[in-house]
């Protein structure tokens, strides 16, 4: 997958230099070393050619990086999280750039990972939603999601890097993932609202063709709270919460600003209060509001209403059906995750108390 915590990782490692190189492994590669992947490869060059962080991608990266990759693209380092990445014979994949002293690392972002939204998916319950005290939120945890979850994450010892933690957000987050620009005299601004979940390429190729709409455009996402997502859209809806769903659309290059909790009728106040000159909403249905009006009638009465056709029909429920398809080949691939991270951690373990019954030793003599 493509999530915010890649995003998040892409924006400290620009930090660390001037220019930065993304290198996406191919299908074939992610099969073989890791599992079955949700995106095929052409969706994930173009999702991480949209984060603003990315100057250049290198398509087909081999999974093994090594000193003669990046001499090639001539990079001075490559940046991984960290969290340790293992071939599938459980080997370090930074190992040669580690000892030549071309590595660097960076934070990985706490309560995100592609096996924790495999998760989600899959155990169809509300709990990841903001308002989780709420009673109606506990439902839908059926025989189905226990089976899931101890497919997931097994009955015992976890790995750090594998399991499920709580996302926290903090607006020191939200502050690194903005732009800060205002909107300038001449910028068109253009407002869309949604929910946004799961942020996947059918989001990207709308915003891009909602930013090619204008010469200067300022495109301002107004993003529903997981409440009214899940009236218009049901069963465990929004997989991810406002918070991870803010993050992932502020690093979408094609945007400028977000509001967090938008109106979901697109009214007078918010059109005048963002001096909005177009309003624009792709092909997918428009529900209508709590009092069955349509959320559209204000801008429509302004004739800047426009209705955007980004010729992808890739929705977040195709997603959740591809995992559901795979849901058996990705229960298999976190557990074989989980238990080679584990086998790392021991062998860490091992190594350390070795080491230090060796100094122990040194310093009885």
């Amino acid at each position: 997958m493509v999530h915010y915590g890649h995003s998040n990782q892409l924006r400290q490692a620009k930090a660390m230099g001037d220019y930065l190189i993304a290198g996406v492994h191919t299908d074939a590669e992610i099969s073989k070393h890791k599992g079955p992947p949700v995106f095929t490869q052409e969706e994930r060059y173009k999702m991480v050619r949209a984060i603003k962080w990315v100057d250049e991608i290198v398509e087909g990266a081999p999974y093994v990086t090594t000193l003669e990759t990046l001499d090639k693209h001539n990079c001075d380092f490559c940046v991984h999280g960290d969290d340790i990445t293992l071939t599938v014979d459980g080997k370090d994949t930074y190992e040669e750039v580690k000892r030549a002293g071309r590595y660097r690392e960076c934070r990985r972002t706490q309560g995100v990972s592609t096996t924790d939204l495999v998760g989600r998916m899959l155990l169809m319950t509300k709990a990841h939603h903001s308002n989780i005290d709420n009673p109606d939120y506990q439902q839908h945890t059926d025989n189905f999601g226990k089976v899931c979850a101890l497919a997931l994450y097994g009955p015992k010892g976890h790995s750090p890097w594998t399991g499920v933690s709580q996302f926290l957000q903090t607006s020191q987050k939200i502050i690194q993932f903005a732009s800060g620009k205002e909107p300038q005299p001449g910028d068109t601004i253009i407002y869309v609202a949604g929910a946004f979940d799961l942020f996947h390429i059918g989001h990207v190729d709308f915003l891009e063709m909602v930013y090619k709409q204008a010469e200067r455009p300022y495109v301002i996402v107004g993003l529903h709270f997981d409440q009214e997502v899940n009236r218009y859209k049901g069963k465990n809806y929004p997989i991810m919460n406002i918070h991870e769903r803010t993050l992932s659309v502020l690093a979408c290059r094609y945007v400028s600003e977000v509001v967090i909790g938008a109106p979901y009728a697109v009214g007078k106040d918010l059109l005048d209060h963002f001096k909005v000159d177009l309003v624009c909403h792709g092909k997918t249905e428009v529900f209508p509001d709590k009092d069955e009006s349509d959320p559209y009638a204000e801008p429509k009465r302004r004739g800047i209403f426009r209705a955007i056709d980004s010729g992808n029909n890739l929705t977040t429920d195709d997603i959740v059906q591809r995992i559901i398809e795979n849901r058996l080949q990705f229960e298999a691939r976190n557990q074989k995750k989980e238990a080679k991270e584990m086998a790392v951690i021991e062998a860490m373990k091992k190594r350390d108390q070795l080491e230090q019954s060796e100094a122990a030793a040194q310093n009885a003599h």
